[in-house]
């Protein structure tokens, strides 16, 4: 009697390569697909970088139904059960034979298995298919330095306006296409300040319906504009809030980059008082020159005097910082004699020594003017005075 031999097994082990990093081994027992952990490693970590900064979420940016979404609802081989329908204002969407079925703050894939548990109560085994015809506006909040902070609802597509707060600004509209994004939000809310912080741009968001866990992101913006660089511009979703921070301190190099941006308003507001032509608040082009502002105002008077143009500035701790600028025309923008503007400056024009004399003595002899001009008339009658 013989006995069955046995497999013969190669004596160094066999490692047949499916990718990069998996394997199959041969062992007695048959082949063992091994996962080599060094290799998938740092992928797995690469991507939850990507994610947001939350711990055991899975997925939070879902689409989550809300009232405004429009639905299409078909049952699968069953006539008369079809329909197109807006989720109301209380959430409820209504069905053919079913009523209203509540889907606010559900996935696509909760609300179908909700209504297919609805129509499982009448039909046998029934089917359901679910689909979003048309998305509601995304309601957003918008805090911290931008020109028009406060609440928005933005659609899909439209117009966004930048545009500055001040008296007179003009608006400079962008057109967008698709899903709203974080640009576009500030956009909408007509850019931002003399002193936002593109390093530090917030998203905050819920992970899933009222109650959840709030996720926060920031985004540094600030470094695609002076280096260049692929950069993210994250979609947003109902309900979130963006926040833009007031910097700490912006060097006049990061000034004039974010003025010159899109994320900056077309046109400031700053206030010229004193010897120009046409005193008042001046609509000007964002990152222009003293020259500019005094340009727009008519120029200086022939009581100017041009060498005591002072410039006062609103700083970020709240004081008001003073300059007196030796005012030149010809001296290039960023010269110390033809500083850039900033929103809410305000530019006083001083008037020259000699037309300070000239208002002291008239000043002087304002009070007795009725009587030097009464005995001027008598003598000309030839009357004693």
């Amino acid at each position: 009697m013989t006995t069955p031999s046995k497999r013969a097994m190669p004596a160094s082990p066999l490692r047949i390569p499916l990718r990069s990093s998996v394997w199959l081994v041969p062992l007695a027992g048959g082949w063992l697909l091994t996962l080599l952990l060094g290799a998938t490693l740092p992928v797995m970590a690469q991507q939850a970088q990507r994610g947001w900064s939350q711990a055991g979420v899975a997925d939070p940016v879902r689409y989550r139904l809300g009232p405004g979404d429009r639905l299409k609802m078909t049952v699968f081989r069953m006539e008369g059960y079809e329909t197109s329908a807006e989720v109301m204002s209380d959430g409820a969407l209504n069905l053919p034979r079913l009523g209203t079925v509540s889907v606010w703050g559900l996935t696509m894939d909760e609300a179908r298995a909700r209504i297919t548990r609805g129509y499982a109560a009448i039909l046998r085994r029934p089917i359901v298919y679910l689909d979003l015809l048309q998305a509601r506006p995304v309601r957003i909040s918008i805090s911290g330095e931008v020109q028009r902070p406060g609440l928005y609802s933005i659609g899909q597509g439209g117009t966004n306006q930048l545009a500055s707060s001040g008296t007179g600004a003009s608006t400079t509209a962008i057109q967008s296409a698709g899903w709203p994004t974080l640009v576009d939000a500030v956009q909408r809310a007509g850019g931002l300040t003399a002193y936002g912080d593109l390093r530090r741009v917030t998203i905050q968001r819920r992970s899933g319906g009222a109650g959840s866990v709030v996720l926060s992101t920031q985004y540094d913006f600030l470094k695609v504009l002076e280096t260049g660089g692929p950069i993210d511009n994250p979609l947003l979703y109902d309900g979130d809030s963006v926040l833009i921070p007031r910097a700490d301190q912006l060097s006049q190099a990061e000034l004039l980059k974010v003025a010159s941006s899109t994320f900056a308003p077309d046109t400031i507001s700053v206030n010229v008082v004193g010897e120009v032509e046409r005193p008042g608040a001046q609509a000007i082009k964002a990152n222009s020159p003293l020259s500019q502002a005094l340009l727009s105002a008519g120029g200086l008077t022939r009581r100017a005097s041009a060498g005591n143009v002072r410039l006062l500035r609103l700083e970020p701790n709240g004081t008001i910082r003073q300059a007196t600028v030796a005012y030149n025309p010809t001296a290039p923008m960023g010269a110390d004699q033809n500083p850039p503007l900033q929103q809410g400056d305000v530019v006083i024009v001083d008037r020259h020594g000699w037309a300070k004399a000239n208002d002291g003595l008239r000043s002087a002899v304002e009070p007795i003017a009725p009587l030097v001009n009464a005995g001027s008339l008598f003598r000309l009658l030839g009357m004693p005075f």
